[in-house]
């Protein structure tokens, strides 16, 4: 029969991400000719759980780049723009507490397309944004209830030496010395 425990652990349980595309005029100072760039930064955001959704308010700044009397000036019109946004949380237990939300920038706001139309300029910005929601759950786990469990005896480094010194050591050693010095010496002593 096995036995089962539970683990009270902090884990993912809600998460999703969407695509969002923002559509924005903007007006300029003076009549454009050309678009000569678009681009983003800055960008901030934040959200918070509301029901089984996350609410994601945020803001990011445009800059264009665009010439205007014929080509012959250029100038960069600035503008903030702020967002709201909505996710479904997918895989919600509603009865969690302490859920903290982490918000993530898959692909930050870019400006995918930006033409002139009369005295404006309409720009298409993209951005993919996921949320994980991260909270306390519980996590059952089969046990092994052996009791007889086998444990191999670990021997420690000095101890091995040890045993390795004793092995090679040779207790005779200076008595052979002695005997082997004894009889080279009388080797000499009958040469002469």
């Amino acid at each position: 029969m096995a036995v089962y425990r539970e683990i009270v652990t902090k884990a993912v349980i809600g998460k999703g991400k969407k695509q969002f595309i923002d559509n924005l005029s903007l007006k300029t100072a003076n009549q454009p000719t050309t678009v000569l760039g678009c681009w983003v930064i800055n960008h901030n955001f934040s959200g918070n759980k509301v029901g089984n959704r996350v609410v994601i308010n945020g803001s990011y700044d445009i800059n264009i780049w665009y010439s205007y009397d014929d080509d012959t000036k250029t100038e960069v019109l600035k503008q903030n723009h702020a967002y709201q946004e909505t996710i479904m949380i997918q895989g919600n237990d509603n009865d969690i507490s302490n859920e903290e939300i982490i918000v993530r920038s898959l692909s930050g706001p870019s400006c995918s397309k930006a033409e002139i139309v009369g005295d404006s300029i309409k720009c298409t910005v993209e951005k993919v944004l996921g949320i994980e929601l991260v909270g306390d759950t519980k996590v059952r786990i089969a046990v092994d209830n052996e009791e007889n469990e086998t444990w191999e005896d670990i021997l420690d480094s000095d101890d091995k030496i040890d045993e390795a010194i004793d092995n090679e050591v040779n207790e005779e050693y200076l008595e052979e010395r002695e005997t082997n010095i004894d009889s080279s010496l009388e080797e000499q002593n009958n040469n002469q």
